[in-house]
């Protein structure tokens, strides 16, 4: 029988390999870039022609490279980092396992120049498909110039799976970004399709960030360092008036290295505490220094993410150090003058002293804001009967299932759908004939903690989940602006500059079709700036850089995972982050209209990601709750 087991050519091997290490355009970037840093380079330039699919280009002032060098390094597993297996846990440079150009090379045509300063002259090499092509030697600048040619022209499986070229060239962005904030002290540029995009220059980490994400974030950035005998903790952490909606600009590094660790970026939210509000992310770039036998950098291809030792122990400095440079600035929480913290005072006057009892001690009692775009009142309900005789015999028709207004806005929309019937084929069917006539008749709706509301019915008691209600409300609403765009706009009197990061814009810019249709309009005013006309008549004027920052944050997460055509990729972006803004305290009146456009949406039972709306707890149910 003949032998079925053999080696794999080398040209496949390193496919394989590449598979691990060069996953798009942007994994080439990170890796030349590492190099560079490694090669003690201190001007470095990128050049990007079609977000990285054309052409990846970094050249920089290194050390360069001899003939041998050149074509060792193009070798798999060829490294001048590593002699002995004790030196895995020694490692302070970026790369160190001699994969990376191998693995470009096998996927890529690749032109390297490289010449050591006290080399007269330079070699040249061209690699298609790991196949060497030419070595000639050349005159060229001290340094190493290398050009990554049409990416995965040999893998044309691996080229249908890019994404466009504003996703692709965010990812380009974010890379840069990393490893322009771990090394300040080095120049870096960065030009795509001919156009600047970076211009940076080697000063200290301050004046990297404000370059890098604009000047006002020179007043907000406060200097955290903390050194013990285990880790030394040194960066900037914004201030937490700061906290942004929107994520993407939070960066760890460890030994200069940047890595994603969740563990250490809660223990950071855990030191800004209450301090900022829920939802809402700190801005920091922090380095923690520590003996590289304390880590195991070697558990990921990429390289990003990495095991400590003794994790508790940083968790516990990286808070300690965090909450310290906070309570320094004093920007924790201030003292309330205000309050009066006598709870116990006995005042001789009966109703001041009970007034304080029931602000100060009631868990129920806080301050509910008024919904963005929710348009009836706020009116306490012992006010509402003194003077709501007044208007008696003036009361609009009360709304039924057959035709219900979507009243998110200014604008009312009128919606028209059969009565729920035994015959939808949904989990809406437990709701009995009996029960379809309370929601037809005005019943009392309850709600609690602004995120649940409760009501009533035949058959016991329906609990709605308030925010994936008004999700499912608000995708039905969006989707059919996206397919016909009849969305209402109000023109702003004046326009509203909105500043994002800049690795967002081009994702912006890409959805902008169906982001007008929704009713905005806006223009690109510079690479990370934005000019809006209008906005959504049911969306405040004055929140026009939140809610920006809210749709890019959700548009950023979702685009690239859903696979949906982009209109309802669009729908269901925003109608998840949108609903989260009608959290807020509803009058009776808003508690029955949420009800009634609920079950005449396309689906009342889930929310377009397929998460449960409502229950029902029947009477059954509830008797044994008390048993």
């Amino acid at each position: 029988m003949q032998d079925i087991i053999h080696l794999l050519p080398d040209a496949i091997a390193n496919q394989i390999a590449a598979g691990e290490v060069v996953q798009r355009p942007a994994s080439v970037v990170k890796e030349l870039l590492e190099n560079a840093i490694d090669a003690q380079a201190k001007s470095i330039q990128v050049i990007i022609r079609d977000a990285g699919r054309t052409l990846v280009q970094v050249i920089d002032d290194g050390g360069g490279m001899s003939e041998t060098d050149a074509r060792m390094s193009f070798e798999r597993h060829a490294t001048s980092k590593i002699r002995h297996a004790d030196d895995l846990f020694r490692i302070r440079t970026m790369g160190f396992r001699g994969e990376a150009l191998a693995s470009i090379a096998a996927v890529a045509q690749v032109e390297m120049r490289t010449r050591r300063p006290a080399d007269e002259i330079g070699i040249l090499l061209r690699i298609e498909g790991s196949e060497l092509k030419s070595q000639e030697s050349v005159a060229c600048l001290p340094g190493t110039n290398i050009l990554v040619k049409n990416l995965f022209f040999n893998v044309p499986a691996r080229r249908n799976f890019l994404k466009t070229n504003s996703v692709e060239m965010r990812h380009i962005l974010d890379e840069f970004q990393r490893v322009a904030l771990a090394h300040p002290e080095t120049s870096l540029s960065l030009y795509h399709n001919d156009t600047e995009v970076y211009n940076l220059y080697a000063g200290k980490l301050n004046r990297r960030i404000v370059d890098m994400f604009g000047k006002n974030y020179r007043e907000n950035l406060i200097s955290c360092q903390e050194e013990t005998h285990y880790i030394t903790v040194k960066g900037y952490v914004g201030k937490p008036d700061f906290a942004r909606k929107a994520r993407g600009e939070q960066f760890f590094f460890v030994n200069e290295r940047f890595i994603k660790h969740n563990y250490l970026h809660h223990a950071v939210l855990a030191a800004y505490e209450s301090t900022i509000s829920e939802g809402n992310h700190p801005f920091y770039v922090l380095n923690l220094d520590i003996d590289p036998s304390h880590i195991d950098i070697n558990i990921h291809p990429t390289k990003t993410e990495i095991k400590f030792d003794d994790e508790r122990s940083v968790y516990a400095l990286l808070m300690a150090a965090v909450r310290k440079a906070i309570s320094v600035n004093h920007l924790s929480h201030s003292i309330d003058f205000d309050s009066n913290v006598n709870f116990l005072h006995s005042s001789p006057n009966p109703r001041t002293s009970e007034g304080i009892k029931s602000k100060s001690l009631s868990p129920a009692w806080e301050p509910s804001p008024t919904p963005p775009s929710l348009p009836t009142s706020r009116r306490e309900e012992n006010n509402l009967t003194n003077w709501e005789k007044l208007f008696e015999g003036f009361q609009k028709p009360e709304p039924t299932l057959t035709q219900t207004k979507l009243d998110l806005g200014e604008t009312d929309e009128l919606i028209t759908s059969s009565p729920l019937s035994p015959t939808l084929g949904s989990r809406a069917n437990e709701v009995s004939a009996g029960d379809e006539e309370d929601f037809k008749n005005r019943r009392l709706a309850v709600q609690i903690q602004n995120r649940y509301v409760v009501s009533a019915v035949k058959s016991g008691m329906m609990l709605i989940d308030q925010r994936a209600a008004y999700e499912r409300v608000l995708y039905d609403r969006y989707l059919k602006q996206l397919e016909s765009p009849n969305a209402v706009s109000q023109q702003l009197l004046f326009p509203i500059t909105v500043r994002l990061p800049l690795t967002d814009i081009p994702l912006v810019l890409e959805m902008r079709d169906e982001i007008i249709a929704l009713g905005f309009d806006f223009d690109a005013l510079g690479p990370d700036t934005l000019v809006v006309r209008s906005l959504p008549s049911d969306l405040p004027a004055e929140d026009a850089q939140r809610i920006f920052e809210e749709l890019t944050e959700q548009l950023r997460q979702s685009y690239s995972d859903l696979q949906l055509n982009r209109t309802e990729t669009t729908a269901r972006t925003l109608a998840r982050r949108f609903a989260s803004r009608y959290l807020v305290r509803l009058s009776s009146d808003e508690m029955e209209r949420l009800i009634n456009q609920l079950f005449v949406s396309s689906n009342p039972n889930y929310t377009p990601m397929g998460e449960p709306i409502f229950t029902i707890l029947s009477l059954e149910k509830i008797a044994t709750l008390f048993k």
